[in-house]
């Protein structure tokens, strides 16, 4: 697992091109502010040991959010970080969970539309603690 997390002042994204056949048909446009974004690369050695994958991301990105008490996390699957890719399954699914997971820990939630690339302006805040790169 690859997290690239951001804290940024304005995130806003739109749906752009279908890469996943299977993906539902999905026109999405929206900006938030004062975020953390955080772009998802799930690994095929990440679906043998997914628990402790998600555990640790979850604590990575509740670290991240609460350095500067973000209460808004976007999630966006961004499969750029390694060669080695998780099965499209199991990438959404994870991302679903984790989403879930960061709700009921009191954040707000988006994930980007899965299965599309999105057209992004992502407005980072400039401390270096601001843009994070952590391999699980």
């Amino acid at each position: 697992m690859k997290l690239l997390m951001f804290q940024a002042e304005r995130f806003h994204y739109r749906s752009f091109l279908k890469t996943v056949a299977e993906a539902p048909d999905q026109d999405v446009d929206e900006a938030l502010d004062d975020v953390a974004v955080i772009f998802v690369h799930a690994e095929a050695e990440d679906e043998a040991r997914r628990d402790k994958v998600l555990s640790t991301a979850l604590k990575n990105i509740k670290w991240l959010a609460n350095k500067r008490q973000l209460k808004n996390v976007a999630l966006h699957s961004f499969t750029h970080l390694s060669t080695s890719k998780a099965t499209p399954e199991f990438a959404h699914a994870f991302l679903k969970e984790l989403g879930t997971r960061l709700h009921t820990a009191g954040y707000a939630v988006w994930l980007t539309p899965f299965g599309y690339t999105c057209a992004w302006d992502l407005s980072v805040y400039g401390e270096t603690i601001a843009k994070v790169f952590k391999a699980i």
